[in-house]
């Protein structure tokens, strides 16, 4: 029999096979408990937001572990007819199951939400993920669920159901199951390490999931950001965007996931207000970028304090405002990459830099290639230059941008998250 060896193997398996409905527009919603932990590695698969669809199980009075149906947020209920009939459940023993699960469902949505809002799901594709199905009671359910609240579309994922259920699920628009079984008797039997979830993991895994909105206070302006941090900061990577750019751009958007996926936090911003973009020598101004680099570093630092480290990822001119700021006296930033960068333009900071460098180019960006070569002279700390052939200044050719954001994960688990003896690496590779 094929086993998951966890619900993590399990997760990472399904993201493969749910690959194909990237985009924008989609939403995991995992099912608490043990579907959280699948959802949050297909989340992370497809670079979507991960959040839950609550719904409690009805159980039989004098059988709880039996399905006779189940319930969900916005007074959603899906009752199984043939299990109330075989059970003999009157319609009081209904209403006193129902009452207990909505105190148990109300409680349990404080509990995982924490007060975010639920998620609106208009004109979204809702992909709903459990552990596994047995029943589908609470499939479906979940799915009525995602309905109400305006999903367009509805793909319920699941690693492991009964193959004459499938057939049977007519509330999500498809259902992914990658194994169908015909001899199927509990979910539990297709996983090599079924542990229990408790609430706390389901927590974690949500908080980390979380982009937060975030103000910072830098000469006088007001920066707007979005910040991820994992449940135990450990290092966050800041965003310098390129001219043209901000902290909306698909490009970083996806580095940023590949780097939430290596366990590090991440701060997308703007380093200029709206206004200041409308003058183009703003963009150029790598002074003040720099400046603003370095209030955004500071803030980090009195959120989290210094054992959360902090490391640079610029692209275009963002990449001569990092090394600029990186130089700065007293700076704390264990590591920079640069993606299609202008070192160049840090002038002395160059040499006055310290944090381990890592210069990513495209082979046929041939101008900018030959100014990182040229700025690598005047650099003193550990530099390495990586070509992806092919990529053009945008890396937007296929399969280009994944190797630079795998090639930038790399570096930063090295120089910003613990070795296994608990301190950070700082050899070279």
């Amino acid at each position: 029999m094929n086993k998951f060896r966890d619900r993590a193997d399990a997760g990472r398996r399904l993201g493969e096979q749910l690959h194909r409905f990237r985009g924008d527009d989609v939403i995991i919603l995992g099912l608490p408990r043990g579907g959280v932990p699948v959802a949050a590695e297909v989340a992370k698969a497809l670079s979507a937001p991960l959040d839950v669809i609550v719904v409690r199980k009805l159980g039989v009075p004098f059988r709880p572990e039996v399905a006779m149906g189940a319930i969900g947020e916005g007074n959603a209920r899906g009752l199984d007819k043939g299990v109330i009939s075989l059970a003999g459940i009157t319609e009081d023993d209904l209403r006193t199951v129902e009452r207990e699960a909505r105190a148990l469902l109300k409680a349990r949505v404080e509990r995982y939400r924490r007060g975010r809002p639920r998620p609106d799901l208009t004109g979204m594709t809702a992909i709903i993920v459990d552990d596994g199905m047995a029943t589908g009671s609470t499939a479906r359910v979940a799915c009525q669920v995602a309905r109400q609240l305006g999903a367009a579309r509805i793909i319920l994922a699941v690693p492991v159901a009964p193959a004459h259920l499938l057939d049977t699920m007519t509330e999500p628009d498809q259902v992914v199951s990658l194994i169908s079984a015909h001899d199927f008797q509990a979910v539990g039997q297709y996983y090599r390490d079924f542990s229990p979830t408790g609430d706390e993991e389901v927590v974690e895994l949500l908080d980390a999931s979380v982009d937060r909105g975030v103000q910072i206070p830098a000469d006088g302006l007001t920066l707007q950001g979005d910040l991820h941090v994992p449940g135990h900061c450990e290092a966050v990577v800041v965003f310098a965007h390129g001219s043209g750019s901000s902290r909306h751009s698909p490009r970083n958007r996806y580095v940023a996931s590949v780097l939430q996926g290596a366990g590090l936090g991440t701060l997308l911003l703007d380093l200029l207000t709206p206004d200041e973009e409308a003058d183009r020598r703003n963009v150029f101004d790598i002074p003040l970028l720099a400046q603003r680099l370095t209030a955004a570093t500071q803030w980090l630092a009195s959120q989290y304090g210094p054992a959360c480290r902090v490391g640079y990822f610029g692209a275009s001119t963002g990449a001569a405002a990092a090394i600029r700021a990186a130089a700065d006296a007293g700076s704390q930033v264990g590591a920079i990459v640069s993606r299609g960068g202008r070192p160049d333009l840090a002038g002395a900071g160059l040499a006055a830099v310290r944090a381990p460098t890592l210069l990513i180019v495209g082979g046929a960006d041939t101008q900018v290639l030959a100014l990182n070569r040229a700025a690598m002279k005047d650099m003193r700390a550990l530099t390495r230059l990586e070509i992806i052939p092919g990529a053009t200044h945008l890396f937007e050719e296929p399969g280009t941008l994944a190797q630079a954001a795998k090639l930038a994960a790399g570096w930063f688990t090295r120089y910003l998250l613990p070795a296994p003896n608990g301190d950070p690496l700082t050899e070279g590779p």
